[in-house]
């Protein structure tokens, strides 16, 4: 006598909610709309018998019961996603579905893939730059790109290339810093700030031995794009990430603030779904990405001197 199985959908619904702790960023996840996750989890745990959730007005979290069951639905939604990604594929086409950083994608990987195209044309990418986890392979991801201090636990992680701290602004903003000595004056500057990276000025202020500016202050955006886009407007001073940020300042769009250039102590890190190395194609994705990373090298210091003339 076959298995009786709760419905599908109601299962994929309970899953996300549970790893996002939310309805409504797991009905974002899944395109559907939060009362439609709320009505198929209410029915699976009518089906059940059991309450998977603790509902409270700003917080949802998993009863006992709902801790017991998850692993089990995460792990079967795993193999069948294992499972699909191994059957033979025998289409002209196919897709290698990458996770990234919007900025690293923007300035960074999207630029590149040209490169990538010219040896598979018959491969397609498609670049999602969501902020939200990765969950290998329940996602349907083959890779994401992450900023990370060092690899990502339960994956296969290859470390792409780290980053050095350097502020940044605009040449006119930095001639309105700098005295007669020629020296800008970085305590009288407007700070930006990038919010999901807000320790940037802190880390480069330690590393570059400077006590005397507050990095409290200023402007703050959400992305490291908007970030350089308003430096180079005349907003203020950034932190540049190089060598994200390298292409603005060759370009003369941004000059350094500062000789001193601070690594950054993370670093950007492949990760990959287990399996990838069974597919040409990811296998190819994969050593073109690590390739194109070795070409990258350290910013010399008198590169980016400051120029306030």
């Amino acid at each position: 006598m076959p298995l009786r199985l709760p419905p599908l959908s109601s299962l994929r619904f309970f899953e996300a909610a549970a790893r996002h702790q939310s309805f409504k960023l797991a009905a974002a996840e899944l395109n559907v709309t939060p009362s439609a996750v709320s009505h198929g989890i209410v029915g699976l745990e009518q089906a059940l018998g059991v309450d998977l959730f603790v509902r409270e007005p700003r917080r949802l979290s998993l009863t006992p019961e709902g801790k017991q069951y998850l692993p089990y639905i995460a792990e079967a939604f795993a193999l069948i996603a294992i499972g699909t990604q191994r059957l033979p594929d025998r289409r002209a086409n196919r897709t290698i579905a990458v996770s990234c950083a919007p900025t690293l994608a923007s300035r960074w990987l999207v630029p590149r893939l040209t490169r990538f195209r010219e040896c598979w044309p018959n491969v397609s990418v498609t670049v999602d730059t969501s902020r939200r986890p990765v969950g290998f392979p329940a996602d349907g991801f083959d890779f994401s790109l992450r900023l990370s201090r060092g690899p990502v636990a339960g994956a296969l992680c290859e470390r792409l290339f780290g980053e050095q701290l350097v502020p940044v602004c605009s040449p006119a903003y930095l001639r309105t810093l700098t005295g007669p000595h020629g020296q800008p004056d970085l305590c009288r500057a407007t700070l930006i700030h990038v919010d999901t990276a807000s320790a940037d000025w802190q880390a480069w202020l330690d590393g570059a031995g400077r006590t005397d500016i507050d990095a409290s202050g200023g402007l703050h955006f959400d992305t490291a794009q908007l970030a350089l886009e308003a430096a180079a407007g005349g907003l203020g001073i950034a932190i540049g990430r190089l060598p994200l940020a390298g292409p603005d300042l060759a370009a003369g769009m941004l000059v350094a603030a500062s000789e001193r250039i601070v690594d950054a102590e993370p670093a950007y890190w492949l990760v990959g779904a287990q399996g990838t190395d069974e597919r040409p194609d990811l296998l190819a994705f994969k050593h073109w990405l690590l390739a194109e990373a070795a070409l990258i090298e350290p910013v010399e210091r008198a590169t980016i001197a400051p120029q306030a003339g």
